[in-house]
């Protein structure tokens, strides 16, 4: 995917009634990503689901949004050699995907998957599959420049894209002016080609402080209880 000026919408999804309004809303990109760990399977990290489940809700987006462009996070361990990582990135391929997203860099990993003729998402930053924590990374010079030169290193593998989570404004900016790819920012500021949210955040579709970089364009969760609440109502009136 080349850059043309034109920023580019993705947004998470999991099923297949979500996938339908995301793409009759035209986002540009469709994420199944791990976060469905957390938003659909209530599991406190990223790293506990496994395969089987991402598939299955790959499967589902694409039965919800069959002319999207839709990307499959490689889950925790999924891409852990080279003959594993492109064995799953062949299933998710199977599932209804258009490309795969890695976190960190596993070079040989990645490079095992885009020699199957695979569309590769990078994703440099904070990495939540391994992350100690979710504070922001990048802020000192050693960290930004680590994160500066594996993006350097991503770009030359030729990914669709690469996803920024949570680094300075600045480095999203730095390494969207040195790389080919584009570059898709969740906390990493609006110099990026893109923007990504984890749908939940963006729909408030639960009762959590959101994270620092998330914006919030409705309340679903407001929304939901009241229309359960009158629901009660109803049925004990009637």
């Amino acid at each position: 995917m080349k850059k043309e000026g034109k920023p580019i919408s993705m947004i998470t999804v999991y099923d297949a009634a979500f996938a339908r309004m995301a793409e009759a809303a035209e986002i540009d990109m469709l994420l199944v990503g791990d976060s469905a760990a957390n938003v659909m399977l209530g599991m406190d990290r990223t790293a506990g689901i496994s395969m089987e489940a991402m598939c299955l809700f790959t499967s589902a987006v694409k039965r919800g949004a069959p002319n999207s462009y839709i990307i499959s996070d490689m889950p925790f361990g999924s891409d852990s050699t080279p003959k594993s990582a492109a064995c799953n990135a062949k299933k998710f391929i199977e599932a209804g995907a258009n490309a795969v997203k890695v976190e960190g860099l596993p070079l040989d990993s990645l490079r095992a998957i885009i020699e199957e003729g695979i569309d590769l998402v990078g994703h440099l930053g904070l990495l939540p599959q391994t992350a100690k924590n979710f504070k922001q990374t990048g802020g000192n010079e050693e960290e930004a420049e680590e994160i500066f030169e594996q993006a350097k290193v991503l770009d030359s593998l030729n990914p669709c894209a690469i996803v920024l989570e949570h680094i300075p404004n600045t480095l999203g900016k730095k390494i969207t002016q040195a790389t080919d790819a584009p570059t898709i920012g969740i906390g990493a500021g609006k110099e990026t080609d893109g923007q990504v949210l984890v749908m939940h955040d963006l729909l408030c579709m639960h009762p959590f402080k959101l994270p620092p970089f998330a914006k919030k364009f409705a309340n679903f969760w407001e929304a939901g209880v009241n229309a359960f609440s009158d629901y009660k109502k109803w049925v004990n009136e009637k």
